[in-house]
């Protein structure tokens, strides 16, 4: 196992905490300026909204009789532990942390509005003609910065993988 250092995990919890900081003043700004349901225009493709999810991804189980709530707040707690494992475990492999403490940041953000409001707040809506056969008139579900800094973090960590395979090929 590599050797950990304080400052390395200070710089990667500093950035899940950036991550989480942006996402929660973002969702206040919406908060303070939309009611539930509202929608403002701001190109042809693209719309801010309030929209509240209680349930996870895509609104699974969003229409459960509660307990998803706590159950999703749950899984967000252990995987932020089992993240903050991985960054002291890992602090060589900065692609693979940096991508960790986006997702860190993001789970954060999004358990945060579970405890507080007992949904998450998402914001961001986007919509595209082409994606008509899969999503009501082409709306790709409302997300937020903490599902976005989610998606961008899985990502990194597939191209990690990716890297750490042709590194081991060669």
């Amino acid at each position: 196992m590599a050797r950990f250092t304080s400052r390395s995990l200070v710089l990667w919890l500093g950035i899940a905490a950036a991550v989480l900081l942006f996402d929660q003043f973002t969702k206040l700004l919406i908060i303070g300026s939309f009611q539930l349901g509202d929608s403002q225009p701001v190109t042809s493709f693209f719309n801010l909204v309030r929209v509240h999810n209680s349930g996870a991804a895509f609104s699974f189980l969003s229409s459960a009789s509660g307990w998803q709530r706590w159950m999703f707040t749950g899984i967000g707690v252990v995987a932020a532990g089992f993240i903050v494992w991985l960054l002291r475990s890992h602090p060589q492999q900065t692609l693979f942390c940096f991508a960790l403490s986006l997702v860190l940041g993001g789970a954060l953000g999004n358990v945060i509005d579970r405890v507080l409001w007992g949904h998450v707040i998402d914001f961001l809506d986007f919509r595209w003609d082409w994606l008509s056969p899969l999503f009501y008139q082409g709306h790709f579900p409302a997300f937020n910065v903490a599902d976005s800094a989610i998606s961008v973090g899985t990502v990194c960590l597939i191209l990690d993988e990716l890297i750490r395979v042709r590194k081991s090929k060669a």
